[in-house]
């Protein structure tokens, strides 16, 4: 079995302790070396070649950003953010996702155990592992590019839409949101994220979407024209009273190794929303999402999965594929356009 080669770069050496020992008990990754700064790193990177990197992002002599932002325009790799649980954090995290990171862990702590944090860094390593990493010549290209937008939805309906992500996912999520109408059905979404990290996120997303973008509160109506992140370390279940429908929002084990978990979103849709409602399943490593999105198009709701090209990791919409699950399979660039169509 080839094994998955880490390097773990963190200033902190009982971070970098932990990590390697945690690490080293799964049989399918081998931590190469460890680096306290971005310069001890990146000498490391040429001699070692790793797979996948883990970055923390607060670091002395050069910040995790800048040498993220230098990493991805002369030797792009994999590269998950380890941050702090805090909003500074979150938001230092969403800039890292938006240069060129792909996935994020908290560092353990609180409730937040070094056994649950092991067990989740090892899926985020395979999943960075396979993920399709490009250059990034310019930061400046990709924020003056204007997202297409779709025109104002002319009839209004009841409908409602669950969109589930992983790996990749947060700019898959911003390339679909950012085209949506002001009028668009209520939206709810699963992006497979920590606490603290989704409250930086719908607050980064709502900046730049016609629809209003909120981290989700237990009993949330889900309207037209609101978007509904699911919180981090909480599951989010569509639930319908009379006409309302409305989000719960609650603790409870994982499903996938993950909470929250898009399963638990799809399998609720289909139960309450039925035919009234559209499934999206966009890129990520593992299954989940898959069977929910089957649950939906077998209750009647329209589905959709990103297609293999256009994902970061083509895991979770090809599992819900091979299920037969998905309706359509179209490029990222054309979901949204697909989703209005089939409001």
């Amino acid at each position: 079995m080839k094994k998955i080669r880490v390097l773990i770069v963190d200033d902190s050496a009982i971070v970098r302790k932990i990590f390697s020992e945690e690490l080293s008990k799964f049989p399918d990754i081998e931590i190469v070396g460890t680096a306290p700064d971005p310069f001890v790193a990146r000498d490391k990177i040429v001699k070692l070649a790793p797979d996948v990197i883990t970055l923390d992002i607060e670091m002395p002599r050069m910040d995790g950003i800048t040498f993220l932002r230098k990493l991805m325009r002369h030797y792009p790799l994999p590269v998950i953010i380890v941050s702090s649980l805090t909003p500074k954090g979150g938001k230092l995290t969403l800039e890292a996702m938006d240069i060129g990171a792909i996935e994020v862990i908290g560092k353990p702590g609180g409730s937040y155990t070094v056994g649950d944090m092991s067990a989740q860094l090892a899926d985020k390593i395979r999943a960075a592992s396979k993920a399709r990493i490009a250059k990034k010549d310019s930061d400046k290209a990709s924020a003056l590019a204007k997202p297409e937008r779709m025109k104002a939805i002319t009839k209004t309906t009841n409908k409602v839409i669950a969109i589930g992500a992983s790996t990749g996912g947060t700019e898959a999520l911003k390339n679909v949101l950012s085209k949506m109408p002001s009028n668009s059905p209520g939206i709810m979404v699963v992006q497979h994220m920590p606490a603290n990290f989704t409250t930086a996120f719908s607050e980064r997303l709502n900046e730049f979407c016609q629809v209003t973008v909120k981290e989700a509160q237990n009993n949330d109506s889900v309207n037209p024209g609101t978007v509904l992140i699911a919180p981090g370390n909480y599951h989010m279940i569509f639930r319908r009273s009379g006409a309302r429908y409305y989000v719960e929002v609650k603790d409870g084990p994982m499903v996938h190794h993950q909470r929250p978990a898009v399963d638990v979103l799809f399998k609720s849709t289909a139960q309450y929303a039925g035919s009234n409602s559209i499934g999206v399943i966009l890129t990520g490593m593992g299954s989940d999402g898959a069977e929910g999105l089957l649950e939906m198009k077998r209750s009647g709701a329209k589905t959709i999965a990103q297609d293999e090209k256009s994902c970061i990791v083509f895991g979770m919409p090809n599992e819900a594929i091979k299920l037969g699950a998905a309706d359509k399979v179209v490029p990222l660039d054309q979901v949204a356009r697909e989703i209005v169509r089939m409001v």
